[in-house]
């Protein structure tokens, strides 16, 4: 599993996860952005304005899932799991990477862009298991774009699961970790 953190964390932070998140048969790779921030604006302006932090971010996660390969691991054990700046990079960085992933984990993010944005990338994600869970009350991520990036992942053929919470406010759930929890079984049954 490669863990993204959010704007103002690190590691430590989202490693944190993989305590209630533990299985056995993972390993957690947690990458540094520098200054504990990949891109200095919202996911919402323009994307030339987060640059070059959005490209050196997708190159950190590009070069990780490269590095897992390398040691003949293949893209479909591979579980990408973010929280909020950190699940977007990953949403980010799955839809220019499109194909076969063990599942995709986006915690309050979405796919990047301003309003009006289309993703109209090549590739396909042959049934990659994706999970969009996010407050409906969320001060950094719009409904809108998570239910926007819900749709890209369907057309490109994701199997998409997008739960939306009830003033559940900018965090993550029992919910969402037990459907984690419950993806990584099913990738770990898979091998």
């Amino acid at each position: 599993m490669i863990m993204i953190h959010g704007r103002n964390a690190g590691p430590r932070n989202i490693l944190e996860l993989a305590v209630p998140l533990h299985h056995p048969d993972f390993t957690y790779l947690a990458p540094a952005a520098a200054d504990a921030t990949w891109y200095p604006f919202s996911f919402l302006v323009e994307t030339a304005r987060n640059e070059p932090g959005l490209s050196s971010g997708l190159g950190v996660i590009d070069r990780l899932i490269q590095e897992v390969e390398a040691k003949g691991i293949p893209r479909r054990r591979v579980v990408l799991l973010g929280f909020s700046q950190g699940a977007c990079l990953s949403s980010e960085y799955a839809v220019r990477h499109a194909g076969r992933l063990g599942g995709l984990v986006a915690f309050s993010g979405g796919l990047i862009g301003p309003p009006g944005t289309t993703w109209d990338n090549p590739g396909a994600f042959e049934g990659t298991p994706v999970f969009l869970g996010c407050s409906d009350q969320d001060a950094h991520v719009p409904q809108a774009r998570v239910d926007e990036s819900a749709a890209v992942f369907t057309r490109m053929g994701a199997e998409v699961t997008e739960r939306i919470y009830a003033g559940m406010g900018h965090q993550v759930n029992e919910d969402e970790l037990a459907f984690t929890r419950e993806l990584m079984a099913a990738v770990a049954r898979e091998s």
